[in-house]
């Protein structure tokens, strides 16, 4: 079969468990990015199965797409004052997808594409711009397994980077209260990332996590009261592969509320 940049495909060595888009052919092997699972990887052509239209959709990535997580908001009493969140990404596409999410809770949120090894050098300068109350640093990673120690930033592809920038951005904000941090991709360094001062991280058992995953972590805390502690284990059951993807500090939510309205 002839394949062509752009298809969606699955990986027969993998029991075709995840769903891929094409970005690069070169010789006999292709390079393959997750279509909701935040993945790069490489793969022989003669490994691949081509997908259809039923074969790729993503039931979690839908759902959540249009779904608003507070329903209940007293909306004729009440006035709320939700936080700004600042969106950095490494990925277009994944971006885009979080940006919709936030749009449908109506949320208020800047997205940036932004290169994982620019984040550091570019983080006071993105903060002073839009000042916001969360922060996600997230992208592409990978657990590379160079040598046995799990802790060691050499293993990963892209960890040591997000680390730099969360200890810039805590660097700029210690107060966890003023400044919450959302860090990490597929196959993190979480307890690094949570060390150098992020809030929430991926991915405690080193395992890929949806595009979704840092947005709705961050719109969950956003929409809840700031006299209100955030039930940990609830929020982390609201991700696609819950606490072995993501994990994090328990939190009050960043949400004011008003009366009246």
């Amino acid at each position: 079969m002839n394949f062509k940049v752009g298809d969606y495909v699955t990986r027969n060595s993998y029991n075709n468990d995840i769903v891929f888009i094409i970005i690069d052919i070169n010789n006999e092997e292709a390079i393959l990015k997750g279509f909701d699972v935040r993945l790069i990887a490489n793969s022989p052509i003669s490994d691949l199965c081509l997908c259809n239209d039923e074969e790729r959709k993503d039931t979690f990535s839908d759902e959540m797409l249009n779904k608003e997580i507070f329903e209940n908001i007293d909306r004729d009493d009440f006035f709320y004052l939700p936080p700004r969140i600042l969106h950095l990404d490494g990925d277009k596409d994944y971006l885009e997808k979080c940006l919709k999410f936030y749009n449908t809770n109506r949320v208020l949120a800047y997205g940036k594409t932004i290169n994982e090894k620019e984040l550091e050098s570019n983080m006071k300068a993105l903060l002073d711009s839009i000042k916001p109350d969360i922060l996600i640093i997230t992208g592409h990673d990978a657990y590379l397994k160079k040598n046995d120690n799990i802790l060691d930033v050499i293993n990963y592809k892209n960890s040591e980077n997000f680390i730099r920038a969360v200890k810039a951005a805590r660097s700029y904000e210690k107060s966890h209260d003023k400044l919450l941090i959302i860090a990490g991709a597929c196959q993190s360094n979480y307890e690094e990332l949570i060390k150098a001062g992020a809030d929430f991280a991926s991915s405690p058992k080193r395992v890929n996590i949806h595009a979704l995953d840092p947005a709705i972590i961050a719109t969950t805390i956003a929409l809840t009261e700031r006299n209100k502690t955030v039930n940990l284990i609830e929020l982390l059951g609201k991700t696609k592969y819950g606490k072995d993807g993501m994990g994090g500090l328990i939190v009050n939510g960043f949400m004011y509320v008003g009366y009246p309205r």
